[in-house]
């Protein structure tokens, strides 16, 4: 973390067994492992902050005092001692049954720390039997005791003396634990690493002005002393932003001394002869944007643009607009897809918009499943320079692929591609020069937000929807409602015999609930007198093309499919979409399959059935989704489900993130300052910004060399 590490063997510092059980519980082995382990939240010594935001079932930790006890039995005879533990907040009700020491342990006038599972009776909060620590009055002469898992504390020596230094906190951090690794043997470890640790370098030379040092904010996490947390958790949350930001700084900085080849506008070239032919206004976003990516063609430094705009906005014509102006300069483009679907549509599609202007401009496709004849036939056309634009899939970053002039990068669907996917093709320029890159999305995925965040894209927005577009009712089908379920069924053929087109999207192909089964189910049981169409990954590229082709002729009236059928398929008659088990799709999924409805004149329907209840996490997701068709929307709680993703990293999101701390949704003052502070440290000295994320280069350095 920003140039911090204490690679310390946990072995080497704390009693074998628990070093062993940490490794064991946790995976952790060395001393930065466990000082990293997540702080779930505090307990604010005598407040009972551990209850406030508790849910049923949530660990709690609480000190208090024990104001009312009482000792009864059971019917059964079993004892059962209740005692009534008040905060200066709260009050709590704690059962212990057949525990015949209790009483003795804790009678009224006991302060003590419980630890248990909350639960609720009457809206109260209860504890029973928690773990706890009674903790003397000092010069009381009463020993501190502790029990159940408590005791394990003793592996670093007195009990007693180990559970005062833990307690004797104003704060008291409580860790995300296991059945096995507790709080207290998490914050027992940490203590003991925390005593052996010499003091931490500070990493920047200087403090950050109104921060604690670094030292102060490691330490700090874990043992506040008097002051909030926040303040040192706000320093790792900087320093977790100024690590990305700076990276970022540096990829702009070698960006900025790469050359590209620089494109001017032809004043009466491909480019305006094409808008002048098109049979439509383009809307002011799509004019606003394409003066946006003109002007930075224009220039000697490589254009890295995103483009992202709503399923529908127009972001294709946009794409072939800025490709003709590369064209007008002598320069190929190339526009990458993620399926062979979609590139298909793609070469067909650009073709017949040039064709219908009257522009002799040709396309060429590149996929891997094309005969070696044909293949060998495009890569001959690519590197003479007679294939003006290249479509293709993976295809196009073979190295067997050699571009005469390579000029113009569109990468589509960018969220489908790995990072160094997307970087390959600019490694195909003519001597040396770097191609402009323009990304295209629908609904920005968490790394997207996250690298925009952070400043590595440029971005342009279309967020207008071409005139005559109809909105999308989404609604939400539990299995556990069958009469819903049959009325979804029901909507699709009304739909039908209204003389509109319906999807129904399954999460696989074999087995319960896939596309064999459904399909089955739909033709022989549902919709016998219907034709029932099919489509999936597995079938060939040709009978896929035909069964694509029927759809969009209207011969099949409703399309059991995969999602294949996710981009790249553009039927303005179909208006219903039933997407099964819709819980398993991602956000942004559910979104590109939802946009493949509603692209004519009539009201759409989007029905997202699902195996789980409403008030489930996965049920709560899907009623989130059904609320709004906003992509932009739709982005920021796909932001919140999947969490940012590791940034400079492959993963597109996920909770294997190198972020511990920080926040894309609510630091944004942080993150603010750190891109400031990021741009000036890179200016000042881009050895010494390299030396402070050496750890992060040093593991995508092929990534930062790409960049």
């Amino acid at each position: 973390m920003l140039g911090w590490h204490d690679e310390r063997l946990l072995k080497d510092i704390l009693p074998a067994k628990e070093a062993t059980a940490i490794k064991k519980a946790l995976g952790y082995t060395t001393a930065e492992e466990l000082l990293r382990h997540h702080v779930r939240k505090y307990s604010h010594h005598g407040s009972g902050v551990g209850i406030g935001d508790a849910t049923e079932g949530d660990l709690v930790t609480i000190v208090g005092q024990v104001a009312f006890a009482k000792q009864s039995y059971t019917q059964s005879g079993k004892m059962l001692y209740k005692v009534t533990v008040l905060t200066e907040t709260e009050r709590i009700g704690i059962s212990f049954f057949g525990a015949k020491h209790i009483p003795r342990l804790l009678p009224e006038g006991t302060r003590a720390l419980f630890t248990g599972k909350v639960k609720f009776f009457r809206n109260e909060p209860q504890l029973s039997h928690p773990e706890f620590i009674v903790i003397p009055d000092p010069g009381s002469g009463r020993r501190l005791t502790a029990t159940g898992g408590m005791k394990s504390l003793a592996a670093y020596g007195d009990v007693e003396e180990v559970a005062l230094r833990l307690v004797d906190r104003e704060y008291i951090p409580i860790y995300a634990g296991t059945a096995t690794m507790t709080t207290w043997r998490i914050m027992a470890a940490v203590q003991r690493v925390l005593e052996t640790m010499p003091v931490i370098k500070e990493p920047l030379s200087v403090v950050p002005e109104g921060m604690p040092s670094f030292d102060e904010a490691i330490r700090g996490i874990h043992d506040p002393g008097h002051e909030s947390p926040s303040t040192f958790i706000n320093r790792l949350k900087y320093n977790e932003a100024l690590s990305l930001a700076t990276v970022m700084a540096i990829r702009r900085a070698d960006t900025k001394n790469r050359k590209a080849p620089p494109m001017p506008r032809a004043l009466k070239g491909h480019q305006h002869m094409l808008i002048d032919a098109l049979n439509f206004q383009l809307t002011a976003g799509q004019k606003q944007v394409i003066r946006e990516i003109s002007a930075d063609i224009e220039q000697r430094v490589p254009m890295s643009r995103l483009l992202q705009g709503e399923v529908g906005s127009g972001k294709t014509i946009v794409s072939l607009i800025a490709m003709l102006q590369a064209i007008d300069s002598g320069r190929q483009c190339a526009m990458l897809a993620p399926t062979e679907v979609l590139a298909t549509q793609h070469a067909r599609s650009l073709s017949k918009t040039l064709d219908d202007a009257g522009l002799d401009i040709n396309v060429v496709l590149l996929t891997g499943s094309m005969p070696t004849g044909a293949k060998k036939e495009a890569l001959l056309e690519i590197i003479s320079g007679d294939a003006d634009i290249v479509v293709g899939t993976h295809a196009l970053i073979q190295d067997t692929v050699e571009f005469f002039d390579l000029g113009l990068v569109v990468v589509d669907e960018q969220h489908r591609f790995g990072v160094e996917q997307r970087d390959q093709l600019r490694t195909k320029g003519r001597e040396g020069l770097t191609p402009h890159r323009l990304v295209m999305t629908a609904t920005p995925i968490p790394r997207t937000i996250a690298m925009t965040v952070f400043g590595d894209l440029a971005v342009s927005t279309l967020r207008e929807l071409p005139g005559g577009r109809r909105p999308i009712q989404t609604s939400v089908i539990p299995d556990h409602k069958p009469g819903w379920v049959k009325r979804g069924w029901e909507r699709i053929g009304e739909e039908v015999l209204a003389g509109r087109q319906a999807y129904v999207v399954c999460p696989r192909i074999e087995g319960e609930g896939g596309v064999l089964e459904i399909h089955a189910y739909l033709s022989e049981q549902v919709y016998p007198g219907l034709n029932v169409g099919m489509l999936h990954g597995r079938m060939d590229t040709d009978l896929k093309d035909s069964v694509m082709q029927e759809f969009a002729q209207g011969e099949i009236d409703i399309l059991v499919a995969t999602t294949v059928i996710e981009v790249g398929i553009d039927v303005a008659n179909a208006t219903v979409m039933l997407i099964r088990e819709a819980e398993r799709f991602g956000v942004s999924q559910i979104h590109q399959l939802r946009g493949r409805v509603g692209r004519g004149q009539h009201d759409s329907l989007c029905l997202l059935h699902t195996t789980f209840d409403e008030d489930s996490p996965q049920g709560q997701r899907l009623a989130a989704i059904s609320t709004t068709t906003d992509g932009f929307q739709l982005s920021e709680l796909d932001l919140q489900v999947r969490q940012e993703g590791d940034v400079l990293g492959t993963r597109q999101s996920g909770s294997d993130t190198k972020l511990r701390h920080l926040s894309f949704i609510s630091d944004q003052k942080i993150i603010e300052r750190a891109l400031i502070d990021a741009t000036e440290l890179v200016a000042a000295s881009r050895s010494r910004a390299l030396e402070l994320v050496s750890d992060i280069a040093m593991i995508n350095q092929e990534y930062l060399e790409k960049s």
